[in-house]
Formats: C-alpha cells, sequence, structure tokens
C-alpha cells in the first residue's frame, strides 16, 4: 500500500479474492455457515483499522458468482464440493451476500466518516444475446439475471429476482426484514468484472441432472463469426456496450467501475509473449465500446485491465498468461509487453488514442 501510494497510484482493495482461511473450510465448512458472516466482518474491521488511513476504495468480495458456482456446482475451484449443488450453491451465495454487507455496515457506521472512502463489491457477468429475437428473449434474460442479478439484485434492489423465487422455490434461502436493510444500498459503486458474450436459446428437452445449470435451464452457443481467446472466450466488445446499458437501466443507471477486464493469449514464449498484438486489440476493441456505453447514459467511472502481470490463474496455474507484463516463473523478472507500452500511452492521453469503430460487434472486424 504504502509503495503504490509513493509512485502515486490509489489502490483498490479487494478484502475477498476466493482466498479462504483452510482453517475456517475445516472448522465450519466455510462458506456454507453462517458463521462466515461474523468472521468475515472481524477480518474486515482488522483491515479497516489497519489500513483505512491509506486505503479510500475497498471492494468486499470479488466474483461471488464464481465461488458459488465453480466452488459447490461445478467443482472446478476450491473448496470442489458436489454433493447437493441444488441447495449448497445457492445457501454460500446467500452467506457471501450477507458477509459483504456486514463489512459495508461495519465500515459505514464505524470508518467511513473519519476515513472519507468508498466501499462496494465485484461481481462478474456476461452478455447473452437471444439466439432467436422472439422465441429465446426469455432465455438470455433469465442467463443474465440467474448470473449477475443474482448477486445484484438484491444490493440495488433489495432482494432476489423473482425469476430466481419461482424458479428455486424453497431452495432459495430468504433474507429477513432486517437483513435486506442492511443489503439495499450497500454498495457506493457497481463494480464489474467482463470478459465475454455468449448466445442463448431455450432447450428443447428438460434437463437430467440437478444442480445451477438444470435451474438456469439455458443453451449457450457462439456465432460463427467471433473469435477466442486462449481461454475459450468469445471475444465481443459489443456485448460489453450491451451489458453497461442493461446494468445501467436495470440498476437505474449507478456508478460503475470495471474491475476486471482482459484477455489472455496463447502464449507459448516470452519473444511470442512480449508481441502481444492480440491483447492490445481485443481492450482497445473493449475501451471502445465502453466509451460508446458512456456516451448512451452509462455512468463508468472507472477501469482496470486484467491483469498488470502474468500470474497464477486458479485452476488453470501458470499456463494462462493475462499480463501487461511477461513474467519469467522460474526467475520472476518482469518484461513489459507491446499491450503495457500501449495503455501506458492510453492512461497518458486518457483514453484519446484509442481507435473508434462504428461497427465492432465482432472482433474479426477490427
Amino acid at each position: 500500500i504504502d509503495a503504490v501510494l509513493d509512485s502515486n497510484i490509489e489502490p483498490y482493495v479487494t478484502l475477498y479474492h476466493w482466498d479462504l482461511p483452510q482453517a475456517l473450510q475445516d472448522k465450519y465448512e466455510g462458506w456454507q455457515s453462517r458463521h462466515i458472516i461474523s468472521d468475515f466482518g472481524n477480518y474486515a474491521r482488522v483491515c479497516f483499522e489497519h489500513f483505512g488511513d491509506r486505503v479510500k476504495h475497498w471492494i468486499t468480495i470479488n466474483e461471488s458468482w464464481s465461488v458459488a458456482v465453480a466452488g459447490y456446482n461445478n467443482h472446478v475451484m476450491a473448496p470442489g464440493n458436489w454433493m447437493h449443488p441444488e441447495t449448497e450453491t445457492y445457501l454460500v451465495g446467500h452467506h457471501l451476500l450477507l458477509a459483504h454487507a456486514n463489512a459495508v455496515h461495519i465500515y459505514r457506521h464505524d470508518f467511513q466518516m473519519k476515513q472519507r472512502g468508498v466501499i462496494g463489491i465485484a461481481n462478474n457477468g456476461d452478455y447473452r444475446y437471444p439466439r432467436h429475437q422472439v422465441t429465446d428473449r426469455e432465455a438470455a434474460e433469465r442467463a443474465m439475471i440467474f448470473q449477475l442479478g443474482w448477486f445484484s439484485d438484491p444490493i440495488w434492489l433489495g432482494d432476489y429476482p423473482k425469476e430466481m423465487k419461482e424458479r428455486l422455490g424453497s431452495r432459495l434461502p430468504r433474507f429477513t426484514k432486517k437483513e435486506r436493510l442492511l443489503l439495499k444500498g450497500s454498495s457506493d459503486f457497481f463494480g464489474l468484472n467482463h470478459y465475454s458474450s455468449l448466445v442463448a436459446s431455450e432447450p428443447a428437452s428438460m434437463p437430467d441432472f440437478k444442480g445451477y445449470w438444470a435451474d438456469i435451464y439455458v443453451n449457450f452457443s457462439v456465432r460463427d463469426e467471433w473469435e477466442s481467446n486462449a481461454m475459450g472466450w468469445s471475444i465481443v466488445p459489443d456485448g460489453c456496450r450491451e451489458l453497461l446499458l442493461w446494468i445501467s437501466e436495470r440498476y437505474h443507471y449507478p456508478v460503475i467501475i470495471m474491475t476486471e477486464n482482459g484477455s489472455a493469449s496463447d502464449e507459448s514464449d516470452k519473444e511470442s509473449a512480449l508481441h502481444d498484438v492480440a491483447r492490445r486489440l481485443y481492450l482497445e476493441s473493449y475501451l471502445a465500446a465502453i466509451a460508446e456505453a458512456i456516451e448512451d447514459g452509462a455512468n463508468v467511472e472507472g477501469y482496470f485491465v486484467w491483469s498488470l502481470m502474468d500470474n497464477f490463474e486458479w485452476q488453470f496455474g501458470y499456463q494462462r498468461r493475462f499480463g501487461l507484463h511477461y513474467v519469467d516463473f522460474q526467475t520472476l523478472e518482469r518484461t513489459p509487453k507491446d499491450s503495457a507500452v500501449w495503455y501506458r500511452q492510453v492512461i497518458k492521453a486518457n483514453g484519446e488514442n484509442i481507435r473508434r469503430y462504428s461497427q465492432y460487434a465482432t472482433y474479426s472486424k477490427i
């Protein structure tokens, strides 16, 4: 914190980016227990007490959807549970929201007036295009509500989406009146992690499995003209613009901070990694899309590239590189890629040097 402030960089600190202490998982199964709510509050309080004099921007939890779905339904991320995905996934999501609300309450009640900072949450969301405008519009909307709406509606609208209540019934936990009051308005900004988009359509038959993907009940596909990156994610700048406008309309034009946006490229050696044209084009096209969303009314006030440097990408380990800087994982030497040099110029020009496109629905048109 002191080092970045010395370099005139304003720190945004995330309290939880999927790094649950193993002791709490062993003691009471982590996010599956309500005990986590008070423990997370105690942890947040320690951070506010020790760092709040220098940190003025706090993010409580990063990508609650990924924690709940990838960790308790897809079992590809920690803790990899797969016992009762039809209930545990939503219970974990419930506790994540309540832990967020508790941390925000502590900050606002005991620290915010003196420290004069802001606090929010970073949720992840992708845009979903209907395959057919008439028959699949509901599927596309449902897909976004079950992802981004799940963790945003309680904070901005005061409760879970009605679509989730209707589909899940008693499997979706309920908030008490006190909890709804703590949740509603518990974010000073709308933190958004966004990378990609998909096409959504209604399935032809009922699912023969249980869990989140059976509940959402949507088929996903891509358009032939879309290119993809090393993660297999479609590159669709126009989806970014559409999502920002969807958020603005649904949540009454909140301040939006893009807390993550970026791309992984196939960088098999240092030479190819340093000349990362695909990453620069990705960032330029998405920044242009954000600019158009702002012109259309979205209140976007901040943007972060994921990521500053190549790092440990969870279940992919060190095999996926998102960084603007190349990292030799043997020596830890860092080398700026071409995208870093370009992005430095973007920052210096405040985006005025970004090429604008009248059509950028597909990356391949750039």
